[in-house]
């Protein structure tokens, strides 16, 4: 099947997944005169499957495991409620969250699903990942791409973890460090000599502590990925984030968009964000600029060629 997007910024077409020249036999024309052709986004860090938990917590917190036994206790009857969701299900809850927000690509931080593998309607990237220092050892990473939640919070434990990762030689230009709140000054200094990435998630960095990344270390010089997280501590959708994220004026609006695209593609291994013949047919329409954006602004959205949302 060949469809072809006609939108105010671009001519394209799209057949067996990839981008091609928008002549010869079509199949569909979807023409959006109002609209801005553009790479689908890249959401650097969510938990597919708890998006429909909800936020919980009663902040502010020190740090994220004190956050984790709070609401375990305080809301397990909430929890447990939302476990009981199929697995499929709450994976797919997550997938269409980001797919209405144009996000065609997704980090899901957990163990990798056999779900991914049949007929998910969203690109999930897969990135080896540990939790988080408290958690879970990072035992045998090894070399190649990974990512960890670190200093996520604002005490003396989470500065320390930054330290912790270097002793033992796992900080490097293969971290994608998640949410780094709490680092200190010489913590700033060694995430940006190693050549780490840092993945922000400022919406639910606010809720939980209050504050989210130094600017000191997002300042140009380093790569920053922007994931949503879940909806247990995030605002919402990558859109909701990315609106936050420009309120707090900490980065500028091109690092921003490189953030959800550029950037993001670079650091996690994945092919350039591109509207020419040959690249992967991962697409949205918006009808707002993307940094003003909200669901309701995003008119079709394709991934892998096949259409996900449609409203022309």
């Amino acid at each position: 099947m060949k469809l072809v997007i006609e939108a105010r910024n671009a001519t394209i077409g799209v057949e067996d997944g990839i981008i091609v020249p928008p002549t010869g036999q079509i199949d569909r024309v979807f023409r959006i005169p109002d609209g801005e052709l553009r790479p689908g986004l890249i959401n650097a860090h969510d938990h597919l499957h708890r998006n429909h938990y909800g936020r919980l917590g009663c902040p502010p917190y020190a740090n994220a495991y004190e956050w984790g036994e709070d609401i375990h206790v305080r809301f397990r009857d909430v929890i447990s409620r939302a476990r009981a969701m199929p697995r499929r299900e709450a994976l797919l809850h997550g997938a269409w969250k980001n797919i209405a927000a144009g996000v065609t690509t997704v980090v899901h931080h957990d163990a990798w699903e056999s779900a991914f593998e049949d007929e998910f309607p969203i690109r999930v990237a897969r990135l080896r990942n540990v939790h988080s220092l408290g958690i879970e050892p990072p035992d045998g990473v090894g070399e190649g791409l990974w990512t960890m939640h670190l200093a996520e919070g604002i005490d003396a434990r989470s500065a320390e973890e930054v330290s912790a990762l270097d002793r033992i030689g796992l900080l490097t230009a293969d971290l994608l460090a998640v949410h780094v709140v709490g680092v200190d000054a010489f913590g700033v200094q060694r995430l940006r000599d190693s050549n780490a990435a840092i993945i922000w998630c400022p919406s639910s960095n606010a809720f939980l502590f209050g504050r989210t990344v130094p600017v000191d270390l997002i300042q140009p010089g380093i790569d920053v990925l922007l994931g949503s997280d879940s909806a247990l501590t995030g605002i919402g959708s990558l859109l909701d984030e990315l609106r936050f994220a420009r309120t707090l004026g900490l980065i500028s609006d091109e690092r921003l968009l490189d953030a959800v695209g550029r950037t993001a593609a670079r650091r996690l291994g994945l092919p350039e964000p591109s509207l020419e013949c040959g690249a992967p047919a991962d697409l949205a329409v918006f009808r707002r600029p993307v940094l003003e954006a909200t669901e309701a602004d995003v008119a079709l959205v394709i991934i892998a060629g096949v259409p996900r949302v449609t409203h022309d």
